[in-house]
């Protein structure tokens, strides 16, 4: 009950003896006054009797035209109070506060907020605004938000100029019929893009677009123009160039430090390589941010270490997801094979690594590399020995010198057919010495951005034959249509990375079939992923 000043009314004649007793029940009478009856509403005396705000209105209400003064007026004022409930944004956090006791209703959620006694408010992350929003709504509450993301528009409509593919448009309405919350897991070069840029159209509300490179904020902002009429309504903001402009493209590095100057500004979020969202930095983009509307981009989401299961309360779940292969079948990726070369390692290296298998064997005591990996971090010995035996086991089928050789021998031969070739590799050494026996371009994570910009464009120019050999720089972002050769020498045996470094082969051209070799050491770790890929699919 919420009690205030008495509220004074005045009822005019009389009042039969049912209806005078009923009065008293939450009020004191009294007296006459002109031919009317006043009563004073006691609302100390009103809770006792367990009448309810809406309970005397309802029955004041009744009464018609018999009563005056502004009774009612005040009443439907103390009720609206009453079921009002204030949501803002202060210290990357969403405080709620209200008349009404809260608590209830986060429970039934089963979600119980800690209690700012000093702000009297409850506090509840920041991802969770829209939620919040949607539950008190429907509980028939008052939503007073300062925030007000969800009434946010931009300057003028933006508008799509480009035609969706059948599964594009079916990645966009589940993600519609998910509450526009939701990762959209498709492969390199399917038009993820131009999905959310459709998504943004279609919202037209203030947008932040999180990428993982620089390279990709141009990629972003080109594409935009492209597909869309949002020229002049977009702006980068990263390292030299920090404008905030209605739809802003900026990196993960960035929107990881300026999380609490873009909070409250965007309605929409889109984050591209959604799958590296989950690391400890770059978390609290998300969960810091109320934006209502968002969207998760990747070729595929899940991560070796499971953390990419943190995504889903924070973007949504996965809404839409479609492999390689489904979509060469149905020719909008350029068909393709994956050939596995199988290579020994040298008699002095294989020695080695048989030496090392065996002690981590010993080492790990029947524990899977995870369990191995939860045991480090509390601190177990013979974990850390175990993950360090397993660190140089890696580098010896990796960084096998018989891969370069036959790395070379194919090489040679798709040049003399003509190939644009795309080498893979986890190690500089590797890609350096592949890079110069085969007078390839190299690419790695330390070349500056003009520099890189420059040797790709180089590549790009070439119309047929030419190498480019590439560490992990070139898994982000790396567009190249009309490569049609790829060469996997090493990488983190993640499925992801095997995804993402086929995709960039897959761009549909006239007459183009593409050829990825992963070349393995036999025996290894990398045979056997190799065959596990196969069984998903994926050869």
């Amino acid at each position: 009950m919420a009690f205030g000043k008495r509220l004074r009314f005045r009822i005019r004649g009389w009042l039969d003896k049912d209806e005078f007793k009923r009065l008293i029940e939450f009020s004191r009478y009294l007296g006459r006054e002109e031919g009317h009856s006043v009563f004073e509403i006691d609302f100390i005396k009103a809770q006792d009797k367990g009448y309810s705000l809406k309970d005397i209105y309802v029955i004041l209400k009744d009464l018609g035209d018999s009563i005056e003064g502004d009774v009612l007026e005040n009443l439907e004022e103390k009720i609206n109070d009453k079921r009002k409930v204030k949501i803002w944004f202060e210290n990357g956090q969403i405080y709620i506060s209200s008349k009404t006791y809260l608590k209830p209703f986060f429970e039934e959620m089963g979600y119980v907020p800690f209690y700012d006694r000093v702000e009297k408010a409850f506090r509840v992350p920041s991802h969770k605004y829209a939620e919040m929003i949607e539950i008190f709504k429907n509980k028939g509450l008052l939503i007073d938000d300062k925030i007000g993301l969800l009434s946010l528009r931009l300057p003028r409509e933006v508008s799509f100029k480009g035609e969706l593919r059948d599964y594009q448009k079916e990645a966009l309405k589940s993600w519609r019929e998910s509450k526009h919350r939701g990762v959209i897991a498709l492969p390199t070069g399917a038009g993820k893009t131009v999905i959310a840029i459709a998504a943004l159209a279609e919202l037209s509300v203030p947008t932040l677009i999180i990428t993982f490179t620089k390279e990709q904020v141009h990629q972003w902002i080109r594409f935009l123009r492209e597909f869309s009429n949002a020229s002049g309504l977009v702006s980068a903001y990263y390292s030299e160039e920090k404008r905030i402009a209605p739809i802003t493209v900026t990196t993960y590095q960035t929107a990881s430090r300026k999380t609490e100057l873009f909070a409250t500004k965007f309605s929409f979020l889109i984050v591209d390589e959604v799958h590296h969202l989950p690391a400890e930095k770059f978390k609290k983009i998300a969960s810091l941010m109320p934006a209502p509307y968002r969207i998760g981009l990747s070729a595929t989401v899940e991560r070796e270490d499971g953390k990419h299961e943190e995504l889903f309360p924070l973007m949504g779940g996965i809404v839409y997801k479609i492999d390689p292969g489904e979509l060469s079948r149905r020719g909008y990726l350029a068909p393709y094979v994956i050939r596995t070369v199988k290579v020994d390692l040298p008699n002095d290296k294989k020695k080695k690594y048989l030496e090392l298998r065996s002690k981590y064997l010993r080492l790990a005591g029947g524990r899977s590399f995870n369990e191995l990996l939860n045991a480090l971090k509390k601190g177990d010995p013979t974990a850390i020995e175990a993950i360090r035996v397993h660190s140089k086991m890696r580098s010896l089928i990796q960084e096998n010198t018989e891969k370069l050789k036959v790395a070379e021998r194919i090489i040679m031969d798709e040049l003399k057919a003509g190939s644009k070739i795309i080498v893979f590799t986890q190690y500089k050494a590797q890609a350096e010495s592949i890079a110069k026996s085969v007078g390839g371009f190299l690419l790695y994570g330390d070349l500056s951005a003009s520099k890189r910009k420059a040797i790709l464009e180089a590549f790009r120019r070439l119309k047929s034959g030419g190498v480019l050999v590439v560490t992990t720089v070139g898994d982000e972002g790396l567009d190249i249509p009309d490569a049609n050769v790829g060469i996997f020498l090493s990488g983190t045996g993640s499925r992801r990375q095997f995804i993402q470094r086929l995709g960039r082969l897959l761009r549909p051209k006239p007459g183009k079939k593409a050829i990825l070799y992963e070349i393995v050491t036999a025996r290894s770790s990398e045979e056997y992923q190799a065959k596990k890929r196969k069984s998903q699919g994926l050869m």
